[in-house]
């Protein structure tokens, strides 16, 4: 498949000569850095490093293994491959395990809920409205009023109790054993973008309480599974393998909190919905988003609680790039109820009369302020300006600051002072870890492999006076053996099949940057190569002058006159080099 092809699946590509160009699906920027070459078939971004080849590309967009990343791309190309030879369940990864695992839960939870035992579950799912189309098509589940329901199912399955618990889907007893996480509880599974199931949120039925440990007082609404090796509730978002596609063709995708919050929309026509997994938004989540759109729409409950959200997932978005807007519903009323009563038209129209991050801002600290006196503009103005000092686009900023003159009648060129006079706040969330730094290696040896990976012609000539351990650096040491014998070989060298020769993060990112870069004239890639062997041989002899020195001192200490004058007569025919 084309790499081109592949990325433009993901995210929006600009012509850019021979190549294409984008904004880094892997760090934040304003000005595209990620480079993509359908020639050569690999992409680099020169802002953090990030490079690869087209299963390189999906093993950190889609976050995969090597095996996952060859079965996506040959789904993707029509290829069919031969199955996996049957091996021990311990060579399997651990996540691999633990999808199917989970795969068995939900079918389980499925299962469940269509029984006679799951008759009040489905009762309530029903009288809420959700249809059976969408129990099915969501895999809405039940765990039955039991202590070891699942456990009893999974381990007639094969499945052992430790991958279990690794799953998060039981619970150690104190005095040993393990009893089912979700007892009695509406079960709604949770995919990741790739339609994994992962994780889960319960929801305890109101006509009978879940069945607690003795002592125990009510129940809580909602059980959610807990952080695993394949789930983090700041990393995923519910309902996006089903809405991403809508994102990207309405270019907006809209937030609301809970589960049911996104079902009845969704149901009805809303495609565009995601929900989030009960915690303030992270990086993470918006970076998911990101993937499909720049636009979102925030529907929090009209509470305290709920425009307290919104006001730290605004300066979130806006810290990330993002357009973002809120609406605001009837008092008393989620996403759920009021589409159950006011129909998906007037959801859909709530969504279209967003108001601007300014005025969702201005109206809630309006109500919090006297915005008719001094005390009251100053307070305003103070919470409201580091928000607009997060936004990137200086006609929006300026837009938004005549705005706020406006709105609290003063003059427009004070809260442009006060604006230069606040600082910056950055949002506090868990982030993801840093992407690649650019990588360090002696700047000659990493020239001299630029120039083999860019001039095949030369590598024959490079190849003629150095061998790869006169490269001090052990990954360009490494990728020259490679080149070297290619070369004797008399095979083609080519990036893409170089990166999965090499299987390494460092040198992906040397292979690729050194493909992408703008190439030298043949006359200057002789004298550059000519003045690098010099400099590696130069650098050779001094670094053994340097050895024999210590050890001359080492000898004449220990008073080895044999071993002193072995050195010595070493060190004194190194001299002689030039």
């Amino acid at each position: 498949m084309d790499i081109g092809e592949l990325i433009a699946g993901y995210i929006p590509l600009k012509r850019a000569g021979r190549n294409f160009k984008a904004l880094c699906p892997f760090h934040h920027e304003k000005t595209p850095s990620f480079m993509i070459s359908t020639e050569k078939q690999i992409y680099h971004c020169f802002g953090c490093g990030a490079g690869g080849n087209a299963i390189s590309f999906l093993m950190q967009y889609e976050r995969l293994e090597f095996p996952e990343a060859i079965e996506v791309l040959a789904k993707k190309t029509g290829v069919i491959l031969a199955p996996r030879e049957a091996r021990h369940q311990g060579a399997v990864s651990l996540n691999t395990q633990l999808y199917k695992v989970h795969e068995a839960a939900v079918v389980f939870y499925r299962d469940m809920l269509q029984s006679p035992a799951g008759k009040s579950a489905k009762g309530y799912l029903l009288k809420r409205g959700i249809t059976e189309e969408t129990i099915s098509s969501m895999h809405l589940g039940y765990a039955p009023d039991r202590w070891d329901a699942l456990i009893a199912h999974l381990r007639a399955k094969g499945i052992s109790l430790v991958l279990m618990e690794k799953a998060g889907l039981i619970v150690p007893k104190t005095g040993g054993g393990y009893y089912d996480r979700f007892r009695n509880r509406i079960i709604f599974p949770i995919y990741d973008i790739r339609s994994r199931a992962i994780a889960y949120g319960a929801r305890v039925l109101p006509q009978g309480p879940a069945r607690t440990a003795p002592g125990a007082e009510e129940p809580p609404k909602y059980v959610n599974s807990p952080e695993t090796a394949l789930y983090s509730k700041g990393k995923n978002l519910y309902g996006i393998h089903l809405s991403k596609d809508a994102i990207r063709r309405e270019d907006r995708a809209v937030i609301v909190e809970g589960y049911l919050d996104f079902i009845m929309p969704f149901q009805e026509g809303a495609g565009n919905v995601v929900a989030g997994l009960g915690t303030a938004f992270t990086p993470e989540q918006v970076n998911l988003l990101k993937r499909y759109t720049h636009n979102v729409v925030i529907i929090y409950d009209p509470d305290d609680a709920g425009q307290l959200a919104s006001l730290r997932a605004l300066d979130l978005f806006v810290e990330e790039g993002m357009n973002v807007k809120v609406a605001s519903l009837p008092k008393g009323q989620d996403p759920d109820l009021f589409v159950r009563t006011q129909g998906i038209d007037k959801f859909k129209a709530l969504v279209s009369d967003a108001s601007s991050l300014l005025d969702y801002k201005l109206g809630i600290l309006k109500g919090r302020y006297d915005a008719r006196q001094i005390e009251g503009k100053a307070a305003i103005a103070a919470e409201i300006l580091p928000t607009i000092k997060k936004v990137k686009n200086a006609i929006t900023q300026a837009e938004y600051i005549r705005k706020l003159a406006e709105e609290l009648d003063i003059d427009e060129h004070s809260v442009q002072q006060e604006l230069k006079n606040t600082k910056e706040e950055k949002v506090f969330a868990p982030r993801a870890p840093s992407p690649q730094k650019p990588c360090l290696m002696n700047p000659t040896e990493k020239l001299l492999v630029k120039l083999m990976l860019q001039e095949t012609s030369l590598i024959e000539q490079i190849r003629s006076t150095l061998e790869p351990a006169d490269f001090q650096d052990e990954r360009a040491s490494r990728i020259v053996s490679v080149l070297f014998d290619l070369v004797s070989q008399g095979r083609n060298i080519e990036s893409r099949s170089l990166i999965n020769q090499c299987r390494d993060e460092v040198l992906e990112q040397l292979i690729c940057e050194s493909a992408l870069q703008p190439e030298v004239s043949p006359e200057d890639k002789e004298r550059i190569v000519e003045d690098c062997i010099k400099r590696l041989k130069s650098e050779k002899v001094r670094m053994k002058k340097q050895y024999l020195h210590e050890e001359i001192k080492t000898a004449q200490h220990l008073g080895d006159d044999k071993r002193l004058s072995e050195l010595m007569q070493e060190f004194l025919q190194l001299t002689k080099v030039r």
